[in-house]
Order: C-alpha cells, then sequence, then structure tokens
C-alpha cells in the first residue's frame, strides 16, 4: 500500500477519535491488512470495509457516516481511485516502527484560524493499542471513559469451563466401555453369538458456575464493573446462577438475562434494596447453602466468591458455612479486588475465618486477573482439588 493512503487511513482514525468513536490504533493496522486483501476499487467498497473495522457499536454509525463524507471529499484531493490501484503493485513491507504522520494540512477555507499554529505531529506505534494500557490500570482509577473501555473489552472476552462428566452413558462407536446390553440384543442376530460389540462412553456436560458477588459499601468501586464481567461471563456459558450479598442474599439471574447491560444493570438496582450497606458475609452464605444450595449445587457447579472479606458478622458463622459450601461444589475460588494492591495481607477477622476453606484465592482488579480466571476455569480437571483444611477459630 502506497504511503500516502496509508497517511489519510491514520489521519482519518485520528479524525474519528476526535469525534468520540473509540478507535485503537490495532484496529488501523487490522483495516490496512483488510483494504490489502479485500482489493477495494470503489469508494462504497472502502465505506463498508472501514465501518465494519472501526465501528463498533451502532450509535457510532451516524457519526462515522459524517466523518467518511467530511473526510474523503475530492475537496481534499485525494485520487482514491488512483490510490487504490497503486494496491495492484507490488508491495513494501513497513517496518515495525515508530512513524511520524503530519496531520493533515487545513485546507484553504480555514487556513486563517490555523495561521500561528505549530505544524503538529501524530505518533503511531503500529504494535501499541491504547487497550493495552487498560489491562493492567486498577477498576478503581479508572475513569468514566476507561470505565467504559473497560466494559467493552469484558464484554468481548470469551469463557470457557471444563466440562464435567456424568454418571450417564451413551452409544459410541469409539468408546472404550462395553455395552453389555445392546451387545446380547444384536447376538440375537447370529444365533446368540456376540460377533458385533457395542461400545458406550461416558456423557459430559457443562459445568455450572455460581457466581456470588459482594456489592457492599466497601466494594462500590468494583461492584458495578463487576457486575458488567457477570453479565459477560453469564452470556458466554449460559448455565449461569448469580447472586449479590450486602446485609442479605439476592438472586440476580434472571435480571442479567438482558442481552442489553445497561437493561441489565437496571434491573438489578431495582431488584437489590441493600446496594452499597453493611457487610454480613456469613449470614449471606448460610441463606445460599439452606436456600439455594439444593437448587444450584446438585451438579457439582465452580463458585465464584467476590469480595474483600470485611465483614461484620460472626467469624465462627463464616467458618462453618464456607466448609459447607466448599464441601457442596467442585471448587471453591475467592476473588478479592484488594489481592492486586501491593503489600496487602489477609489480615482481617473475615478473611481469616473463610481462608482455609478456600481451593483458589485470586485477584479481581483489573482486565489481566479477569483474563488468568478465565484460563482458570478453562484449566479446571475433573478431579475435586485435596481438601485437607479444618475450621480453626481462635476464641478472644
Amino acid at each position: 500500500m502506497s504511503g500516502n493512503i496509508l497517511t489519510h487511513i491514520v489521519s482519518f482514525g485520528y479524525l474519528l477519535r476526535e469525534m468520540g468513536i473509540a478507535v485503537s490504533p490495532g484496529q488501523i493496522v487490522e483495516l490496512i491488512e483488510a483494504i490489502e486483501h479485500v482489493g477495494l476499487l470503489r469508494r462504497e467498497d472502502l465505506r463498508a470495509t472501514m465501518r465494519c473495522m472501526l465501528v463498533l457499536r451502532r450509535e457510532d454509525l451516524p457519526l462515522f457516516d459524517v466523518a467518511f463524507e467530511f473526510f474523503w471529499k475530492k475537496a481534499l484531493g485525494i485520487d482514491l481511485e488512483r490510490e487504490m490501484m497503486q494496491m495492484l503493485l507490488p508491495q513494501v513491507k513497513i517496518p515495525r516502527r515508530q512513524l511520524r504522520l503530519p496531520r493533515r494540512q487545513p485546507t484553504a477555507d480555514d487556513a486563517d484560524a490555523a495561521e500561528g499554529q505549530e505544524r503538529e505531529e501524530i505518533d503511531i506505534q503500529l504494535t501499541f493499542s491504547r487497550d493495552e494500557a487498560l489491562r493492567t490500570k486498577d477498576f478503581a482509577q479508572c475513569t468514566w471513559e476507561e470505565v467504559q473501555a473497560c466494559k467493552e473489552l469484558i464484554r468481548r472476552m470469551e469463557w470457557r469451563i471444563q466440562p464435567r462428566r456424568t454418571r450417564r452413558r451413551r452409544p459410541d462407536r469409539a468408546g472404550r466401555l462395553l455395552d453389555m446390553r445392546r451387545t446380547l440384543r444384536r447376538s440375537w442376530r447370529f444365533g446368540g453369538e456376540p460377533v458385533e460389540l457395542s461400545w458406550r462412553h461416558i456423557r459430559t456436560e457443562p459445568r455450572p458456575l455460581v457466581l456470588i458477588c459482594d456489592i457492599s459499601g466497601s466494594m462500590e468501586r468494583y461492584s458495578r464493573i463487576l457486575l458488567q464481567f457477570a453479565h459477560a461471563i453469564s452470556a458466554g456459558l449460559g448455565d449461569v446462577e448469580t447472586f449479590v450479598f450486602g446485609t442479605r442474599l439476592t438472586r440476580i439471574t434472571r435480571q442479567l438475562r438482558h442481552k442489553d447491560i445497561d437493561d441489565a444493570i437496571d434491573a438489578v438496582s431495582k431488584h437489590v434494596v441493600d446496594w452499597s450497606g453493611g457487610t454480613r458475609i456469613g449470614e449471606a452464605i448460610k441463606e445460599f447453602n439452606f436456600r439455594w444450595g439444593r437448587r444450584v449445587l446438585g451438579r457439582s457447579p465452580v463458585v465464584l466468591l467476590i469480595s474483600d472479606g470485611w465483614d461484620r458478622g460472626d467469624p465462627e458463622l463464616l467458618a462453618r458455612e464456607m466448609d459447607r459450601l466448599q464441601r457442596s461444589c467442585h471448587r471453591l475460588i475467592w476473588l478479592n479486588p484488594l489481592l492486586g494492591t501491593p503489600g496487602y495481607e489477609p489480615l482481617t477477622v473475615g478473611m481469616q475465618a473463610a481462608l482455609p476453606f478456600v481451593d483458589d484465592f485470586l485477584p479481581v482488579h483489573n482486565l489481566v486477573s479477569l483474563e488468568q480466571l478465565g484460563a482458570k476455569l478453562a484449566a479446571l480437571g475433573p478431579q475435586r482439588p485435596a481438601r485437607r483444611q479444618r475450621m480453626t477459630i481462635t476464641r478472644g
């Protein structure tokens, strides 16, 4: 691709960002590669390709159309047909280095307004993406715009959990278990001789996931973006039960079934009455065990408990109910957003009471921690982890 059309594509991406459309350098690189493969020869083909590669939200389409008509008009002096024909010529690879491309020069109409301004340059790093900076930033330190970008990245994440083996069998020619009933039935065709052997295979099904999230006042900086995580993982896995708690336990599985995240959050806000209040983890876990345990823990699910561990309740009750919950599930994972803070140690009474009954203690403070959680869920084996914990509560 010629340097001239490359400069215009980069400048057009800068214009979209100035208009409020989230366009990353990575998307620009992918657009350049797409144009090389498509081999565009018409203006409308260029518009369709750019709409597909650069616009991620439906509400940004009108802005994109205005920007496209403004930028790619004949007043800019761009011979689009000639530039596209140059794509058919032998190409020279662009080195993976930082490029300094000048911003589009002002036209005659705005020359007076631009007089006296210094020439500006745009630093474009082809291998850098704005999303990379967000991956390691703590959710509590993100601005509103960064939170929205994090929500979009969470929505794009793919979630997979290792399926579980059931006690049921199904016919399978490549199975390793002999199906005696079918073998004997088929032997009647040959006078009772088992000429043809039938085989079975152990049936697998998706392992359920239970998500229990703390929405108390101490979790206020993380609770809303973690609800976005709950919505995304519910849509990605399907068989997910979601609960939130502060001073009481509330099931929000039905509310998170809305396809639009904003509608889901509004429904949750109307349904939950103890938002940003106190925390009673032990009582919430007890209510879950006795009211919902038989219904949602019957198929050995993975339980994700998200909380910072600040608890006003009885630590003995918390330890006893955590012990009961751990014995009822396949794996109990505690996600603590404070664990990503340098120098953090779980010294609160609630964390000290719960940790002996936790299989995995992981952070959940940024996008990298969510990616690590996804890898953990995908790699879970069929066996439960070794559990030799004993309830140890020291009376003062």
